[in-house]
């Protein structure tokens, strides 16, 4: 590619930048069955809107990207992202919202139990004229989980821990329905798991989140990718972690160039 051409390539991301409102991101691993429903439903609940969507297939073993390659031709706001290796949901996130094109990212898991039908609620929420200044992030919080006994007990006994710790007003942690700014998002320290910390590293960097009422569904296709236990083990260790970094930040408050 010559100069001139990537000058012209430049110039047309850089158009497509300003016409977008909203990337969504949505992480996937080997959810078959699940993929090509959920971008159809994206693009139903955000039609009219200046919008682009961003699947990043996280190495499936299953025909998970091959599902999102088809469904692309019926969609062409998708763009499709994939890692050459497994490298985990928060890993898959901040990859989506590294490539993503618009000022509000929303983010949504890939197994269909987020509704699309809530991003706009959200995305109105977190860019109200009279929004808070730091506001920086709105984060579904689900009235009634579509899941088995068994690990809403799990999630609930996780998230008193937590909030116990971190005072971060967060009482769903585990929900991947939320919009956030993408400059905020990128100013965050990446660490495993971070999208279940967001609320306490977001107000740790002096902004502040938001928390509205969601819908969630059953899972309809695959199984999940996470046990109580497994969560249990991960959340004990990201705890500590977390609690040691929220207490090595310094901030500025603001900067002024003189």
């Amino acid at each position: 590619m010559n100069r001139y051409e990537g000058r012209c390539r430049q110039t047309e991301e850089n158009e497509v930048s300003d016409a977008v409102e909203l990337s969504v991101v949505v992480p996937v691993h080997n959810e078959a069955g699940n993929a090509a429903n959920l971008v159809r439903e994206i693009a139903s609940a955000l039609e009219g809107r200046a919008y682009e969507m961003l699947f990043v297939n996280d190495a499936s073993t299953d025909s998970t990207l091959d599902e999102l390659v088809e469904v692309r031709k019926e969609v062409p706001q998708l763009r499709i992202l994939t890692h050459r290796k497994n490298a985990g949901q928060s890993r898959a996130i901040r990859t989506g919202v590294m490539h993503a094109r618009a000022p509000i990212v929303g983010t949504l898991d890939g197994d269909g139990q987020n509704d699309p039908a809530d991003l706009p609620e959200l995305y109105r929420t977190l860019t109200r004229p009279d929004a808070p200044e730091k506001l920086a992030m709105v984060m579904g919080r689900r009235a009634k989980r579509q899941d088995t006994a068994w690990k809403r007990f799990g999630s609930r006994f996780a998230n008193k821990i937590r909030q116990k710790i971190l005072k971060d007003g967060c009482d769903d942690s585990g929900c991947g329905i939320k919009v956030v700014k993408r400059d905020v998002f990128l100013r965050l320290p990446y660490f495993d798991h971070i999208h279940r910390y967001m609320p306490a590293i977001i107000r740790a960097e002096g902004f502040t989140a938001e928390f509205v009422d969601v819908n969630h569904r059953g899972r309809v296709h695959g199984a999940s990718k996470y046990t109580n236990f497994g969560r249990l083990w991960a959340a004990f260790s990201d705890l500590r972690g977390v609690t040691w970094l929220m207490t090595r930040r310094r901030l500025p408050e603001d900067v002024d160039e003189v």
